[in-house]
C-alpha cells in the first residue's frame, strides 16, 4: 500500500474526540456481523458466555471490568481467526425484578394478592419489555463485541424447557427432595433468600445475660446470654460442654421457662465454648443455625415461633402479634420484672446479616423448603479441577476451590416468589406428589408447588441452556464447553461450583457430547478455563459502596473520557486475582494515552507512511533496528501475558512501548531521520512507522478498540481492524548494536536534558556545544539524534565552553561541553536554586527526625519507615546537588 503525505491523515481529526465516533462505529461493527458467531464454521471455535446481569439493574465498574475483559480476549481470538461467540443475555433476577414491579403496585394503591397470580407475573413481563434493556444500551457505550442475535433471558421459552427437564432429572435421581432445614428468611418479602444474598453488618444491639431456673443462687439454674432475647420463646434446652464440671450434674435435668409451659432441658454439646461467657448457651433451634444442628444431634423440639413477616406467633403468650423487634424490648422488660436479667451491655456491637434486597436483618427460620443434595454433584465439580478438565486461574484459588466443593452443604433452590420458574411438582389430594417434565401433562385437578426456583438454579445452566440444550444444536456441539468463564472471585462459590456441578451432572448427556466420549475418559464440563480476576476499590484502597459515596458509575468515565479510557484503565489494574484501585486520575491517564498514540499516528500520516514492504534490515538505521527489535519483543510480551490472562501485563507492556519508546523516542529520532535522508530512507523511515503502528493498534485494539479502529483504517484504508489478523512474529531479533547505541544516545540526551533543566533552559533554547569521546562510545551514528533532541548546535570557530558535563556509556566517557554565556540569568537562577535548597534541607530534616525518633520506630510498619528512609535518601542528593550548582557561581 502506498500514500501521499497528508492524504490519509487529512481523515483523521485534528484532535481526538471519541463521542464523537464511538457510537457509529459501533453499530457499524455490529451491522456488519462482525460478532455474529458460525456454528457451521470450519475455524477452531472460541466462547465465552456473559455471566448474565440482573434485567433491573444497571452497569457498575464490576460489570465494566468483566466486560472490558471478554471484550479483549474475543477481539484478540478473531483476530487471530477463531470462530468467537460471546454469548449475551440477562437474569430475571426472581427478588429484585418483584420488588421492582410491586412497588410500581404500591405507588398505585395495589398488591400482588390483588392482581392475583397469573396477572401479576404478566405485569412482570409487561415490566421486562419496557424497562429490561438498560444494561443492553450500556454494553453498546462500552463496546462489547457480544453476538445480539444470540441475546438469551433466564426465563425464555427455550431456558425454562431446559430448567424443567434438569430439574425433572435431578429429582428422578433422587437429588431433589423436600424437607424442613434451616433458611435465612426475609420478613419484609417473606421468602428465603440465599447466601449470597445476605450482607453482614457491625451494628449496635444489646446482649442481654439471665437466668433460667430458680433465681436463688442455692438451687438449679443456669444464666445465658443472647444479642436476640425474643427468641427465648422458641427455646428448646440450654447446652454446656460436657467436661464442664460446673454443669455435668445439670445434664439431663429440665428448667422451667418463664413464660410456657415448657421445660427446657440441658444437654452436654461439644460445641460450646466453656471458656465463653457463662459456658451455657439457650437453643432455639428453629431459628439459629447452631442451634439447629445442637437440635439435629439431641432430638430436641424445634417449635417456630415467628411467623414469615416476623412477628411472634402461635406462643400462648402476650407477647403474639408482636414485631419481632418490639418484641425485644417487652421480653426483656418482662424478664427484668421476673428479677431475672443478669446483665444488659447496651450498646453491643456485633455483626447481623441483613437482606441485600430489601435491608432488613434476616431471620434464621425453619421452613419446609425445596433442596438439591449435592454430594456427588460437588465432588464431581471438584474433581473436574483436579484433573485438569477445567484449570482456575490463578492456581492460588484452588484451594478456595476445593474447600468450598469438599465441604458444601445442600443446596435451598426454593423461593416464595410468584416471579420466576415454577417448581415442576404437582401434588395429589392426598399428598402426592409427581415431577411433570417439559413433554408431560400434570394428573388433572392436581395443584402446582406455589414455590418458585431460586435464580441461581436456571443461571448455572446458562452456558448449555442457553446453546439449546437439551436438544442437539449446532452451537453445542461448536461451541461447548466454553472455553473460558471469566467473573469475579466473590462468587467463585455462589454460581461457578453451581454451574460446575450442573454442567458434570448433564456432561454424559448426547444433546453435549454428540457421538463422542468425554476427553480421555473425564467429566464434561461448561468451561474448560475459569478466570477470577479481584474487585475494583477506588483509589485509596477501599471498597466501593454507597454508604461510603465512593462508588463510580463507569457511563461517567465514558461520557468524560471516552470508553477506550474506561477499558484499558480497568484492564491495566486486572491481575489474576488481584484487587485493583482506580480513581479518575487512572482514566484521565489512560485518555491521555490514546491522545498520545493519535497525535503519534496522525505525524506517521501527515509525512506519508502507509504499509510497504520492509527493506532488508542493513538498509535501516539503528533506531528503526531498535523499535522493529522492540516491537517484536512487546508482541511475544503481550500474546503470552494474554494467554496467561495477565491483563495488568499486556496493558503494562504495552503502554510504556507506546509511550516511553515509541512516541517519546522513535517518533522524534524519525523526525530527525525524514528531515536529514534522501527520498529513499524517508521511504524506509515511512514504512518503519506504518510496520510498527499497524502492529502496535492492533495489539491495542482488544482493550481501546475505537480510537484504534479509527487510526488503523487511517493507516490502511482497509475494512476493519476488528477482522484483522493479529500480529505475527517476523523473526526480527533485537540487534544488541543498534539496541546499545539508542540506549546510550537516549542515556547522553537525558543528561544534557537534565543539565539544561539545572542551569535553567528553556525547552527549546538552542545551546552552542561540542562533543568529544563519541567515536571512542561509538556514538557517531547518533550525534544528529543526539543534537536535535537535546536542542544543541554546533560549535564555531569563536566557542568558549563556559559549563561541560561527562557522560559515561557502554563504551567510553562523552565529554559535553557547552556555551551558556548569555543564555541564563545568573541571579535569578540562583534565587531558583536557594528556594529549591530550602525545600530539600526541610525535607531531610523531617525525615532524619522521624528515622531518629526510636517510638516512631517501633510502632511504624517496615514498609513506612522504608519509604521514610527513601525520601530521606532522595533528599540528602538533592541537597548535595543543589549546593553543588551554586558552589559553582561563586
Amino acid at each position: 500500500m502506498t500514500a501521499t503525505p497528508n492524504t490519509r491523515a487529512d481523515s483523521l481529526p485534528k484532535s481526538w474526540d471519541p463521542h464523537a465516533v464511538e457510537s457509529d462505529l459501533y453499530q457499524g461493527w455490529v451491522d456488519a456481523g462482525y460478532f455474529t458467531a458460525d456454528p457451521h464454521s470450519d475455524k477452531p471455535p472460541y466462547s465465552i458466555v456473559l455471566p448474565p446481569p440482573n434485567v433491573t439493574g444497571s452497569l457498575h465498574m464490576g460489570h465494566a471490568l468483566d466486560h472490558t475483559l471478554m471484550d479483549a480476549l474475543t477481539r484478540r481470538k478473531r483476530m487471530q481467526g477463531f470462530e468467537v461467540l460471546w454469548l449475551p443475555g440477562m437474569d430475571h433476577a426472581g427478588i429484585a425484578t418483584q420488588s421492582v414491579v410491586e412497588k410500581q403496585l404500591a405507588a398505585d394503591g395495589q398488591t400482588k394478592e390483588d392482581l392475583g397470580r397469573d396477572e401479576f407475573v404478566a405485569k412482570v413481563w409487561d415490566w421486562k419489555r419496557e424497562s429490561g434493556g438498560t444494561i443492553g444500551a450500556q454494553m453498546r457505550r462500552l463496546g462489547d463485541g457480544v453476538d445480539w442475535s444470540r441475546d438469551r433471558f433466564t426465563m425464555d421459552e427455550g431456558l425454562s424447557r431446559a430448567v424443567r427437564t434438569i430439574f425433572k432429572r435431578l429429582y428422578d435421581a433422587g437429588l431433589i427432595y423436600q424437607a424442613e432445614r434451616l433458611v435465612n428468611w426475609s420478613p419484609v418479602l417473606e421468602t428465603a433468600i440465599s447466601d449470597l444474598e445476605v450482607k453482614y453488618e457491625d451494628v449496635e444491639g444489646e446482649l442481654v445475660s439471665f437466668r433460667y431456673g430458680s433465681l436463688s443462687d442455692d438451687e438449679p439454674h443456669l444464666v445465658v446470654a443472647t444479642t436476640r432475647v425474643e427468641t427465648m420463646l422458641g427455646d428448646t434446652a440450654i447446652a454446656v460442654h460436657p467436661d464442664d464440671e460446673r454443669y455435668r450434674h445439670l445434664v439431663g435435668h429440665q428448667l422451667a421457662h418463664p413464660f410456657l409451659d415448657r421445660g427446657i432441658v440441658i444437654v452436654a454439646d461439644e460445641h460450646v465454648d466453656p471458656e465463653f461467657g457463662t459456658g451455657a448457651v439457650k437453643v432455639t433451634p428453629a431459628h439459629d443455625p447452631n442451634d439447629f444442628e445442637i437440635g439435629m444431634r439431641h432430638n430436641l423440639p424445634m417449635p417456630t415461633m415467628m411467623d414469615t413477616k416476623g412477628r411472634i406467633a402461635d406462643t400462648g403468650t402476650e407477647f403474639d402479634g408482636m414485631d419481632r423487634f418490639e418484641a425485644r424490648v417487652a421480653i426483656r422488660e418482662a424478664l427484668a420484672a421476673q428479677g431475672r436479667i443478669v446483665e444488659e451491655k447496651r450498646p453491643y456491637l456485633h455483626s447481623v446479616g441483613h437482606s441485600e434486597r430489601s435491608g432488613e436483618p434476616i431471620e434464621p427460620r425453619l421452613s419446609l423448603q425445596w433442596w438439591v443434595r449435592v454430594e456427588s454433584l460437588a465432588k464431581a465439580s471438584g474433581d473436574a479441577v483436579r484433573n485438569g478438565a477445567t484449570v482456575i486461574h490463578p492456581t492460588s484459588l484452588e484451594p478456595r476451590w476445593f474447600a468450598w466443593v469438599d465441604n458444601m452443604h445442600d443446596w435451598c433452590i426454593s423461593r416464595q416468589l410468584w416471579w420466576g420458574h415454577r417448581i415442576p411438582i404437582w401434588h395429589g389430594p392426598n399428598g402426592e406428589k409427581v415431577c411433570v417434565g417439559p413433554d408431560e401433562t400434570p394428573p388433572a385437578g392436581w395443584e402446582q408447588d406455589p414455590d418458585v426456583l431460586d435464580t441461581w438454579f436456571s443461571s448455572a445452566l446458562w452456558p448449555f441452556s442457553t446453546m439449546g440444550w437439551p436438544d442437539r444444536t449446532p452451537e453445542l456441539a461448536k461451541f461447548y464447553p466454553t472455553t473460558v468463564l471469566v467473573t469475579g472471585y466473590d462468587i467463585l462459590f455462589f454460581w461457578v461450583a453451581r454451574m460446575m456441578m450442573f454442567g458434570t451432572f448433564v456432561g454424559d448427556d448426547a444433546a453435549i457430547t454428540g457421538d463422542d466420549a468425554a476427553e480421555d475418559g473425564r467429566p464434561q464440563v461448561p468451561f474448560r478455563n475459569v478466570f477470577l480476576h479481584g474487585l475494583i476499590r477506588d483509589e485509596f484502597g477501599r471498597k466501593m459502596s454507597k454508604s461510603r459515596g465512593n462508588g463510580i458509575d463507569p457511563l461517567d468515565w465514558v461520557e468524560m473520557f471516552g470508553a477506550d479510557a474506561l477499558r484499558f484503565t480497568l484492564a491495566r489494574g486486572a491481575s489474576p486475582g488481584g484487587d485493583l484501585s482506580v480513581g479518575e486520575d487512572h482514566a484521565r491517564a489512560s485518555r491521555n494515552f490514546a491522545t498520545k498514540v493519535f497525535n503519534a499516528t496522525r505525524f506517521a500520516l501527515m509525512n506519508g507512511a502507509a504499509l510497504a514492504e520492509l527493506p532488508d534490515l542493513d538498509a535501516l538505521t539503528d533506531a528503526d533496528r531498535w523499535i522493529l527489535g522492540r516491537l517484536e519483543q512487546v508482541q511475544a510480551e503481550v500474546d503470552s501475558a494474554f494467554e496467561g490472562y495477565e491483563f495488568s501485563r499486556a496493558c503494562e507492556s504495552l503502554y510504556h512501548f507506546a509511550w516511553d519508546e515509541f512516541c517519546d523516542w522513535y517518533v522524534e529520532l524519525a523526525k530527525v531521520q525524514i528531515g536529514a535522508q534522501d527520498e529513499a530512507g524517508k521511504a524506509h523511515t515511512t514504512a518503519v512507522l506504518a510496520t510498527v503502528l499497524d502492529s502496535l493498534l492492533k495489539l491495542l485494539h482488544p482493550v481501546m478498540p475505537f480510537v484504534t479502529e479509527t487510526l488503523w483504517k487511517a493507516l490502511t484504508d482497509a475494512e476493519s481492524i476488528v477482522v484483522a489478523p493479529w500480529p505475527q512474529a517476523r523473526g526480527i531479533v533485537l540487534d544488541p548494536t543498534a539496541a546499545k547505541r539508542i540506549s546510550d544516545m537516549q542515556k547522553l540526551v537525558t543528561e544534557i536534558r537534565r543539565f539544561r533543566s539545572d542551569q535553567g533552559l528553556g525547552d527549546r533554547q538552542k545551546v552552542p556545544a561540542r562533543l568529544s569521546g563519541t567515536e571512542a562510545a561509538d556514538l557517531t551514528t547518533q550525534l544528529s539524534a543526539v543534537t536535535a533532541l537535546a536542542w544543541l548546535t554546533d560549535a564555531d570557530d569563536g566557542f568558549t565552553p563556559t559549563a561541560s558535563i561527562e557522560v559515561r556509556l557502554t563504551d567510553g566517557t562523552v565529554l559535553v561541553e557547552l556555551d551558556t554565556s548569555g543564555t541564563v540569568d545568573v541571579a535569578a537562577e540562583r534565587r531558583r536554586l536557594e528556594k529549591d535548597l530550602a525545600a530539600a534541607r526541610k525535607e531531610l530534616a523531617g525525615t532524619t527526625a522521624k528515622l531518629d525518633n526510636e517510638a516512631f520506630l517501633a510502632k511504624a510498619p517496615d514498609a513506612v519507615v522504608g519509604k521514610i528512609r527513601d525520601r530521606q535518601r532522595l533528599a540528602s542528593e538533592e541537597v548535595e546537588r543543589i549546593s553543588a550548582r551554586l558552589a559553582g557561581f561563586a
